[in-house]
């Protein structure tokens, strides 16, 4: 791959900033460099920092080398310079016939920059070594499968024949660097968020939307530890996911099974999100409903008339910490392959809604032993009812 055009340590600051969730733009002035040239830079690399280099232990460094010098002009032998140096002859010998014709042309610091750039043998990937593997990876991803279920499949299907299997984030890498020239670009619509690129957990944070604006807020560190290790059915994650023309759905998982249920809003404004979800969390068995964990958007405002009307208890994550409520995250990604993004989701009924959630929860979960949410809440209510 081409190097970046940015000197190392302003290199190493970009990413610094980059991981930290500004963006390019944000990046670039704090730099003092060009916009284009740090995206470039980031792109170059699939938003992925790359591995620092670093020298074997086994190769000379420049204080050998110098020390090398200083010898062949103080007219010592090979075996002299190198017992001082406590290496073995033949390497002082072929150090100074790879860099010098005749021993007194020879300059250690142009021969460890030389040594330096000879070093650099960009390793194959796995993939880019094994051609039927990469066939195979990218006819799964053409199916909508995620590369943890490839990774997962591939070892369970070739067991021990470490040549047929590859870890997700390989494949992840694979689509995200495209100077593998492994998986092609056009295979990243199969995610399940569709991303060109890799960014930090911490990027919407930047975005203004007047989150963490909630009035009497109860944090989630109060919530209590039967919520928190999932042992107890009747905890459950919120959100919103939008689309096209301001319209939205109402997302809810419980922690337990893992089982979704689809609300239909009109709009997002508080009023209609808390109507809309109380209607919905009375259907339900008392069982079910103990607390509600919802990120700091501003839909939520109303939240103690939803406590009121549901009794169920409304904690709200910290800001910007999307991994706190991680089953309502990884079921919105999930449900960006029925509703993707710049769809008008104002188009879909309840009772469309209704079937979308059905799938997901007659779906076999990994996190569940391959049990569907379904019958994994059907059999706790039954064994609490």
């Amino acid at each position: 791959m081409g190097g970046p055009s940015l000197a190392p340590d302003v290199q190493a600051e970009m990413w610094r900033r980059w991981k930290a969730g500004e963006q390019t733009s944000e990046i670039a002035a704090a730099l003092g460099e060009w916009v284009n040239t740090v995206r470039d830079t980031v792109g170059l690399y699939g938003g992925i920092e790359p591995r620092a280099r670093t020298r074997s232990q086994r190769t000379l460094c420049l204080a050998e080398r110098e020390e090398i010098l200083r010898g062949l002009w103080a007219r010592q032998s090979m075996r002299q310079i190198a017992k001082r140096l406590g290496r073995a002859p033949s390497t002082v010998s072929r150090e100074i016939s790879r860099n010098a014709r005749q021993w007194w042309r020879y300059r250690a610091l142009a021969s460890d920059g030389r040594a330096w750039e000879k070093a650099l043998r960009p390793k194959l990937c796995h993939l880019a070594q094994n051609p039927q593997l990469a066939r195979l990876v990218a006819q799964k991803l053409q199916l909508d499968w995620s590369p943890q279920q490839i990774s997962g499949w591939l070892e369970r299907e070739y067991g021990n024949d470490e040549s047929m299997r590859v870890s997700h984030e390989t494949i992840y890498k694979s689509l995200f660097i495209q100077a593998r020239g492994v998986l092609k670009k056009q295979l990243t619509e199969h995610l399940r968020r569709r991303r060109m690129i890799r960014r930090s957990r911490h990027y919407r944070g930047l975005k203004g939307d007047g989150r963490g604006q909630i009035l009497d807020a109860v944090s989630i560190r109060e919530r209590g530890a039967e919520a928190e290790d999932r042992a107890v059915p009747g905890h459950w994650e919120g959100d919103l996911i939008k689309g096209s023309n301001n319209s939205q759905i109402a997302t809810l998982v419980e922690r337990h099974s893992r089982f979704v249920m689809l609300v239909k809003l009109r709009s997002s404004d508080t009023k209609t999100v808390v109507s809309a979800l109380t209607r919905r969390v009375r259907k339900l068995p008392i069982e079910l409903r103990r607390s509600l964990t919802w990120d700091r958007g501003k839909e939520m405002a109303s939240h103690r008339d939803f406590a009121i009307a549901t009794d169920v208890k409304v904690y709200f994550a910290d800001p910007y910490s999307p991994w706190q409520r991680g089953s309502n995250e990884n079921t919105n990604g999930l449900l960006r392959q029925y509703f993707p993004k710049r769809t008008d989701l104002s188009g879909f009924s309840q009772v469309q809604l209704d079937k979308v959630a059905l799938k997901l929860n007659q779906r076999p979960r990994e996190t569940l032993g391959f049990e569907t949410p379904a019958l994994k809440l059907s059999a706790n209510v039954a064994s609490t009812g």
